[in-house]
């Protein structure tokens, strides 16, 4: 019993000491953001520059510094995000024609550019290149892009092979000429589109190799989902939308 109790108060502090650390984060990215704005941020920005290599193909390093910028700009966001909601109501609470009102407005308009360029301050917090980040980032966003219209080209390419079979089980059981005509028609139609969609997905070999690397990390897909839950009103709803639509392309592949 008593050591149960031991246990239960160590958990307790222990959560006691997140929820500090938690709250002393957020009081510091609030301090950080009062302190040097959007438009301090993107002088600081201007003094780096990167030469992206030729053959576009990221490094592990610079997919271990996306990651790592990614987790910090989680934080950054989230108060970004509270403190434009927080502002966005006292301009409503106040009249958007008061003087008050305007000045709450206007307090939104820095920390809705607080929000969108939270990655990039969070690339300058962790002391990195931030026109390397942003390239790594763009590389990333098309592998992961590439991943997302694959199972997506793979759901229609299943879609495309059952409604093949029953054209061609129809023109086979068809007695007559006509019928046999009509059908030969519709798979000549469906063997056009089937090499044009062959030839259309060739991948370029840059994102194929970038892809294949940031698997070894994480799910490819997690770089899209992370983008669409910045915008989400209640966490992981884009999480959510983005597994149902792998079921519904995972569904297609099993017919």
């Amino acid at each position: 019993m008593r050591r149960t109790l031991i246990l239960m108060l160590c958990l307790s502090l222990a959560l006691v000491g997140c929820k500090a650390k938690e709250l002393a984060d957020k009081a510091s990215i609030s301090k950080d953001l009062k302190e040097r704005g959007t438009t301090d941020l993107m002088k600081e920005v201007a003094n780096d520059s990167y030469d992206p290599p030729q053959d576009g193909r990221l490094s592990e390093v610079q997919v271990q510094m996306y990651l790592k910028v990614r987790e910090h700009e989680k934080k950054i966001a989230q108060v970004a995000k509270t403190e434009l909601e927080k502002h966005a109501e006292e301009a409503k609470k106040k009249g958007d024609k008061s003087i008050g009102g305007f000045m709450e407005g206007m307090k939104a308009l820095g920390s809705a550019a607080d929000f969108l360029t939270a990655d990039i301050r969070a690339a300058k917090d962790l002391g990195y290149n931030t026109q390397e980040y942003l390239w790594v980032k763009q590389q990333i966003m098309a592998a992961s892009t590439a991943e997302m219209a694959e199972q997506f080209s793979k759901s229609m390419a299943a879609n495309f092979d059952k409604a093949y079979a029953e054209a061609k089980k129809a023109h086979d059981e068809a007695t007559d000429e006509s019928t046999k005509k009509l059908y030969a028609d519709v798979l000549a139609g469906y063997d056009k589109s089937k090499q044009e969609m062959a030839s259309s997905q060739t991948e370029d070999p840059a994102i194929a190799y970038n892809k294949q690397l940031l698997s070894k990390y994480e799910n490819a897909l997690n770089a899209f989902t992370h983008e669409l839950s910045k915008y989400e009103n209640k966490p992981g709803e884009a999480q959510k939308s983005v597994e149902a639509v792998q079921k519904t392309n995972d569904q297609a592949k099993q017919q």
